[in-house]
């Protein structure tokens, strides 16, 4: 079944939606096509130019981006979702949360701005960094700053006249659409990017921390939604409801509840993504560590004069882990002196 935009006259004569048609109901949405288009485009041109040079990229990166990123922006503007969302608030709901959640997350974990830094010659990839280091990026992208974004534009979409709004006018919903994901990559590209995208106090345990917190603030709007007692959009959807649907409460309900569960679900797999990050990180910073020990220990000391009496023998160039104060050297002074 193939959906269209919902008129007054078209939306009594969408047929009852049931998980099959939800599954099976796609609907042509230019604008979101031709970004899916795009993006993919340079991702994809990203990496061939990569592997032209013979510099590998991580399969799973691609992947991440185009199935949960790219599938993420193709199902909430193009499935049956966006066929029922006029006529039902839950769908809506369901694509807003898809758009400033699932998408970016999926586009972060394939990591386009380290694509692009790689990918691009030298003096372009320079002003993509100037880009992520200046003023306006930093100050949209800084730890809690995007996290207020996100729920602001939550918040804005739903008890403002925005969202009614955009349900009459064509060009205003898409407008929401772009305006939702460009809200949920601002918080999520920052802190999984392997480029320096936030402040160097931004460590993995403080990103982690911050995936915590944006994890509790997601959840905000679901809740705020679903205990609502006025309702969003309440208007529009009174007119529009189809005689099969559930009380328009309800379904606010059933909406706010869906946000919810969704919200809590991305932030597992996001936190998962940081801690990966993390451990791999420690990992190579241990074995750095470990090949600058054994370089040092490899170095051998001239043997001891003999038959000359004691001479007075120049002072001992003391290795780093008895001078430095940090964690890593007190081990290593600790293991030596257990030996």
């Amino acid at each position: 079944m193939l959906g269209y935009a919902v008129t007054d006259q078209s939306a009594g004569q969408l047929a009852e939606l049931t998980a099959g048609r939800l599954l099976s109901s796609w609907q042509l949405d230019l604008p979101a096509l031709l970004l899916v288009v795009v993006l993919g485009v340079l991702y994809g041109w990203g990496v061939a130019r990569l592997l032209g040079r013979g510099e590998p990229w991580p399969p799973a990166r691609a992947a991440a981006f185009v199935l949960i990123g790219l599938g993420g922006l193709v199902t909430a503007t193009m499935s049956g979702l966006a066929v029922y969302d006029h006529v039902l608030f839950w769908p809506a709901a369901v694509q807003n949360i898809l758009l400033d959640l699932v998408a970016p997350l999926g586009l972060a974990l394939g990591d386009p701005l380290r694509l692009a830094v790689e990918a691009l010659p030298e003096r372009a990839a320079g002003r993509v960094r100037r880009v992520m280091t200046g003023r306006l990026v930093r100050t949209l992208t800084f730890p809690l700053v995007s996290t207020a974004l996100v729920l602001g534009t939550e918040l804005t979409v739903y008890f403002t006249p925005y969202f009614a709004t955009a349900l009459r006018v064509g060009w205003l919903h898409e407008l929401m659409y772009l305006h939702l994901l460009a809200a949920g990559c601002l918080v999520v590209v920052p802190v999984l990017t392997h480029e320096e995208a936030l402040p160097s106090w931004c460590t993995h345990p403080v990103r982690a921390a911050l995936v915590f917190l944006d994890g509790i603030v997601d959840a905000v709007p679901g809740v705020v939604v679903m205990t609502h007692g006025t309702l969003i959009a309440g208007a529009w959807y009174l007119h529009h409801a189809p005689s099969w649907s559930p009380d328009v409460q309800h379904d606010q309900q059933i909406g706010g509840g869906a946000m919810l569960s969704i919200a809590e679900l991305v932030a597992l797999p996001f936190l998962l993504a940081i801690l990966f990050q993390w451990a791999r990180a420690d990992r190579a910073q241990t074995a750095v560590l470990d090949r600058r020990l054994d370089a040092e220990l490899a170095v051998v000391p001239a043997p001891p004069a003999a038959d000359h009496g004691p001479a007075p023998s120049p002072e001992r160039v003391r290795p780093w882990w008895e001078t430095e104060q940090n964690d890593v050297a007190a081990r290593i002074r600790r293991q030596r002196g257990d030996d």
